[in-house]
């Protein structure tokens, strides 16, 4: 890939593509019920009288079904294509989750059973963004640039969703919060499964197999060396809760997250903005790199004001790796598995962010913001160190995909998806 400064004209191109805007859009109005799920359902179950270990357990609960629904809805979306699999299992999960919302935690069972159907329902609709954007856009450099734009908007769904929440909360109430998200994520949804992208888009002939994605052994490496980024995340969140406590608290604490994701919005911005040297899997292992070192700092705990620019400089490479492992994803995905390729990295994402909190907590309680903040460090590590070991599988992709089959000499060289492009804009 030749080296290049597209700036905001990048952004600015993909999204007046025709479909590109309304795609993203709809995609993350879709998934803000799964973004703010843990913030609503422990806002709801306090409400009710609940404590927080039911709250922690129900959401728990909704997170597990998610990450086991994810892939499993990815590979139906793979084979039936994106209205028959979306829109049907929005509307399931909108409808379980309203169902919570009403009947409360009384029934215990109950509220358990509906997290359960909630999370596992939950569509797939960053896998199905990411496998839309080659028949949207026309150039490979362009789905690149696509895919750090998606990486940002995340951070920003992220960021504005637990405010939606408490603005609900405050305006109405948390029962009415559950409800009118859920709502406005099937909107979103079916935004997206009635255009003509989502309906005329099929996925390449797929070679039956049990594993599906996971046969590919480029997609194990990603996928594993994300699994610690997750860690890294899910602990750099507790750690900074220790820190918070000797440095002002709560306000402390949500200053510290936000910059957290000021920087990824910054550095995902900016990775975009440019076409950068070197093929993808190199440029993988200079920002997991980065990512890693940027993390180390946090162990100094300096006050506020420079933990505030310290946790920035620790998210700046954070949108960078996922934009990156994205070209990685398709480039890796068997035939016909690509929604549910990126499925699976949302599902990773999910599970090693679970699993970050709950390691982080133990090491918290033995030796403090300290050795907190080490975890992501060492998360980090060891996530580089899995695309240094198994660096042969990633430059062996499965079948090549848009964005890395691409000239690396030629960026704007057109290059066709390995599936049918359906409405090209």
């Amino acid at each position: 890939m030749a080296a290049g400064y597209a700036g905001l004209a990048g952004y600015v191109e993909v999204l007046r593509a025709r479909h590109a805007a309304r795609l993203l859009v709809g995609t993350l109005v879709g998934r803000l019920p799964n973004a703010v799920a843990a913030v609503a359902v422990l806002l709801f179950v306090r409400a009710q009288g609940g404590g927080y270990g039911l709250a922690g357990a129900l959401a728990a609960a909704y997170g597990v079904a998610n990450a086991v629904g994810q892939p499993l809805l990815g590979r139906l979306v793979d084979l039936y294509g994106q209205p028959k699999v979306q829109f049907p299992a929005v509307v399931v999960s909108a409808l379980a989750m309203t169902l919570f919302a009403f009947t409360g935690i009384g029934p215990l069972p109950l509220a358990y059973v509906c997290m359960v159907v909630s999370g596992l329902c939950a569509p797939p609709l960053e896998g199905g963004l990411r496998a839309l954007w080659p028949a949207v856009l026309r150039r490979p450099d362009q789905v690149t640039t696509a895919y750090a734009l998606d990486a940002v908007a995340q951070e920003v769904m992220f960021t504005v969703g637990p405010l939606l929440v408490t603005l609900c909360t405050a305006l109405w109430s948390e029962r009415a919060a559950l409800v009118l998200l859920n709502a406005v994520g099937v909107l979103g949804a079916l935004s997206v499964v009635v255009s003509s992208p989502s309906r005329a888009w099929r996925s390449a002939p797929r070679e039956p197999h049990w594993l599906g994605a996971l046969r590919s052994r480029g997609l194990l490496v990603l996928l594993g060396s994300f699994f610690f980024v997750g860690i890294a995340l899910g602990s750099i969140a507790v750690a900074a809760v220790s820190y918070a406590d000797g440095h002002g608290g709560d306000g402390v604490y949500g200053v510290l997250i936000a910059a957290l994701g000021l920087g990824a919005l910054v550095g995902g911005t900016g990775y975009g903005a440019r076409r950068w040297p070197g093929a993808p899997e190199r440029q993988l292992r200079v920002l997991v790199a980065l990512l890693a070192v940027c993390y180390l700092p946090l162990m100094l705990r300096p006050d506020a004001v420079a933990m505030t620019v310290l946790s920035a400089l620790a998210g700046v490479f954070l949108a960078p790796c996922l934009a990156c492992g994205f070209v990685l994803v398709d480039r890796h995905a068997p035939s016909g598995t690509v929604t549910e390729a990126f499925s699976w990295v949302v599902t990773t994402f999910t599970v090693g962010s679970s699993l970050g909190t709950g390691l982080a907590g133990p090491v918290v309680a033995w030796g403090g913001s300290l050795w907190g903040y080490a975890v992501p460090g060492a998360a980090g590590a060891v996530s580089l160190l899995v695309l240094l070991v198994a660096g042969r599988a990633l430059e062996a992709p499965a079948g090549g995909g848009v964005v890395a089959a691409a000239s690396e000499n030629d960026p704007n060289r057109a290059a066709e998806p390995r599936f049918s492009s359906g409405d090209r804009a």
